[in-house]
């Protein structure tokens, strides 16, 4: 592998830069609510780098498990290697519902300018296009964790003006939308990670905002592949692209199979 002074995009998949960039988000002593394929890939990649004392709950019930090999499902026996706890689905919901969980991962099939998601139907509801998996956990992970993260692949039918059906709430319709709506007060999207950027939320309108682009990404591109109006800085950096170390983790340690990175 080229060493990292010559490291480019031709060396790293879109989908090691989408789970390099969402690891970089989560902190050390962090806790975080993680659902399978690129958030748990995230997850583990940060527990095995700079956040080792990093908490992971799933929602079948592990807590605080070192990650050693890739779960298929939340409900794996390798989500309770060394766990501090092997519980249960209603006390994980618990312990988000009562804010215990820093960080919640969603993915999403179509997202809106305020972060809300939609993974249940594509087309109307009764007679869809498309039918979804659903909420599953989602809509409480979405509705209770201190800060959300969302990982999409970015393109007009994922960033559609108008979800055609809301499963899990970002900002809703707006500032104080969510605590009008009863859920607590300070949650909602923190950041979505696409293969084109990251993205935050602006603080006084709670509409999506470009925090930073991918490397070889032009400015262009952003509105492109959105179906609404991106609000765009004066200043706009340029996202860290993975390290050699990170991509030999990924492909070595954490997803030999290619279970998640094939995709």
């Amino acid at each position: 592998m080229n060493q990292a002074a010559d490291f480019s995009p031709s060396d790293y998949s879109p989908t090691e830069l989408l789970a390099t960039t969402a690891a970089g988000v989560l902190a050390d002593g962090d806790s975080v609510f993680v659902g399978t394929g690129l958030p748990l890939l995230a997850a583990m990649l940060a527990q095995k780098t700079h956040a080792k004392d990093l908490l992971i709950f799933f929602e079948a019930g592990g807590v605080g498990p070192r990650l050693r090999a890739l779960p298929i499902t939340v409900g794996d026996s390798r989500t309770f290697h060394q766990a501090i706890s092997a519980s249960s689905m209603h006390d994980l919901m618990s312990l988000s519902q009562a804010g215990y969980v820093d960080y919640g991962f969603l993915g999403a099939a179509q997202i809106d300018c305020r972060g809300n998601i939609n993974t249940t139907v594509i087309g109307e509801h009764d007679a869809p296009k498309v039918r979804l998996p659903g909420s599953g956990g989602a809509n409480d992970v979405a509705s209770f964790s201190h800060k959300l993260i969302i990982i999409v692949r970015q393109s007009k039918r994922s960033f559609v003006d108008k979800l055609d059906f809301l499963t899990s709430p970002g900002y809703l319709d707006g500032p104080g939308a969510r605590e009008k709506a009863g859920l607590p007060e300070g949650g909602g999207p923190h950041r979505v990670i696409t293969q084109l950027a990251v993205y935050d939320f602006e603080e006084k309108s709670k509409r999506m905002r470009l925090h930073s682009l991918h490397p070889g990404v032009k400015l262009e591109e952003i509105q492109a592949n959105s179906g609404f109006e991106i609000l765009i800085p004066d200043q706009v950096p340029t996202s860290l692209a993975p390290t050699p170390e990170q991509v030999r983790l990924l492909r070595d340690e954490i997803d030999p199979a290619g279970i998640v990175l094939a995709k």
